[in-house]
């Protein structure tokens, strides 16, 4: 969540930034973010007056009883009495408005930085880079040469799945409901060999691996910002108040909860394989086809715990990271800095991944790479002691899929089709051991 220090210091940037957002309620939510702080600090001036206060009384009643002076001494011990009824009074007042404070921080999402442009969806986004020639924000994979799709061939991933029986859609169906496939033989190795090749990569990278788990309590899902948020799109085991993670970020950033780091262990880079499960209330259309929207799939997810000087160059890292990844899978791609009003409720700039569907004719998005500043650690207390100043100061987090695994699954089949069967990526290959899916 914002910090106080920055709303009160900077309020008009706060709520300029609020509004670039679309965060419709933003005068209005500030200036009661900062009447709230003033009534609690309005409480904590009086409280601290009169223990001041308090504490010259109780060393005159000594002297009073030694003086012989108890009627004034009883008398000086009952203002005593009825200060401290008015400070338990005071100390109620504070922790209201603490907790009215805390709670109002909750609603009010991340500012974007400078460099985040205007807009108000996706289709606002601004493309930065792409590896098709010619680029533009219509362009299909028609100048797309290095992988050639076959022409008579140009099937959409789930129907290339049935063909080949690598993914059964009806028998998910059957054991849980939709959006909860069934790999099977080498659609099973396939997505095996994607998930050790995401881990290898990350790990050569400089990224720790972590194995998390997949359900979180609800102090995790406060501290990432998914709660109070996001409740309706997360599985929720209501008898133990767990929910199931929608993402790696959960359980990995959660590792520094309440933690006060070593400057020289920054930046601390992790990485995680999970299962990931999302209700996705609400889609329904082409667009939830096969592979393209699931309610439990696999990710692969870096993490970045930083310095607020060098979380920017964290960033352009993961950056480069993903792109190369989809480098070596010889994927069509693009990059998107997303504009204001289609970012997340808790990232300060995020840049979008997608890969090309050469069978559905469109882009799918397979990554999200997100600086969130000091948003997510000011919720989590995740800090770190600066040595010169001696004094703990908030740490920037970040994060991004390096892949989420469905789409790719479907771009692979689907832009690798051929007259013999599938061609596979030559980087998986040592990894599956065959570089042909030809139904054999």
């Amino acid at each position: 969540m914002l910090t106080l220090k920055l709303i009160t210091e900077q309020r008009d940037r706060v709520i300029s930034g609020l509004k670039k957002k679309h965060f419709n309620q933003a005068e209005e939510a500030i200036d009661q973010v900062l009447a709230i702080d003033k009534r609690r600090r309005e409480a904590q001036q009086r409280l601290d007056q009169n223990l001041s206060e308090a504490k010259k009384m109780a060393a005159q009643i000594g002297a009073l009883m030694k003086q012989g002076q108890r009627e004034e001494a009883e008398k000086t011990k009952q203002q005593v009495a009825s200060l401290k009824e008015m400070n338990h009074q005071l100390d109620e007042e504070m922790s209201q408005a603490q907790r009215e404070l805390t709670e109002l921080l909750c609603t009010i999402p991340n500012i974007p930085y400078d460099e985040v442009p205007e807009g108000r969806a996706a289709e606002d986004n601004r493309v930065v880079k792409s590896n098709l020639k010619e680029c533009t924000d219509t362009d299909t994979v028609g100048n797309w040469t290095t992988n050639p799709v076959n022409e008579e061939a140009r099937l959409p991933h789930w129907e290339l799945a049935k063909k080949y029986n690598l993914i059964d859609f009806d028998l998910g169906v059957k054991i849980t409901g939709a959006g909860f496939p069934v790999y099977i033989g080498k659609g099973a190795q396939l997505q095996r060999a994607l998930i050790n090749f995401f881990l290898d990569e990350a790990r050569r990278s400089g990224y720790t691996e972590i194995i998390p788990p997949t359900v979180v309590n609800a102090a995790s899902g406060y501290g990432t910002g998914q709660l109070p948020d996001k409740e309706g799109q997360m599985y929720h085991c209501e008898v133990d108040d767990f929910y199931l993670i929608p993402t790696a970020e959960v359980p990995v950033t959660n590792i520094y909860r309440d933690v006060i780091l070593d400057e020289k262990d920054l930046p601390i880079k992790n990485c995680a394989y999970t299962q990931c499960f999302r209700r996705e209330a609400g889609s329904y259309g082409k667009d939830v086809r096969g592979l393209n929207r699931l309610h439990e799939f696999s990710k692969i997810e870096i993490v970045r715990i930083d310095k607020p000087e060098h979380s920017k160059e964290s960033h352009r890292e993961m950056l480069e990271h993903v792109e190369g990844l989809l480098k070596k899978l010889e994927l069509p791609y693009r990059i998107l800095l997303l504009c204001g009003g289609d970012q997340s409720f808790t990232s300060a700039i995020c840049y979008d991944f997608e890969v090309f569907s050469e069978a559905q004719q469109r882009w799918l998005e397979v990554s999200s790479v997100s600086n969130f500043d000091t948003y997510q650690a000011n919720r989590l207390k995740c800090r770190y002691r600066n040595p010169e100043t001696k004094k703990t100061e908030l740490c920037h987090t970040l994060n991004g899929s390096a892949l989420a695994l469905p789409r790719i699954m479907a771009t692979i089949l689907e832009n690798n089709q051929t007259a013999e069967g599938i061609r596979v990526p030559r980087c998986l290959v040592p990894y599956c051991g065959f570089d042909i899916i030809d139904g054999k």
